[in-house]
């Protein structure tokens, strides 16, 4: 039940596109790229913070 087919991904597609149109489908998919890479530099950063706090202890 938790699995998605070639079917289902294709349907959700459709209704994405129905919903958003064509126009605004490539500005979302820059906003999600730029969110994802904001998040990923910021856990790349938080990690010597935690190492550094660990070896003071």
């Amino acid at each position: 039940m938790g699995r998605f087919g070639v079917t289902e991904i294709l349907i959700i597609l459709a209704v994405v596109l129905l919903l958003f149109g064509g126009k605004k489908i490539p500005e979302l998919m820059k906003g999600l790229g730029s969110g994802i890479k904001e998040f990923k530099n910021a856990a790349k950063d938080d990690q010597p913070t935690a190492k550094k706090e660990e070896e003071v202890k």
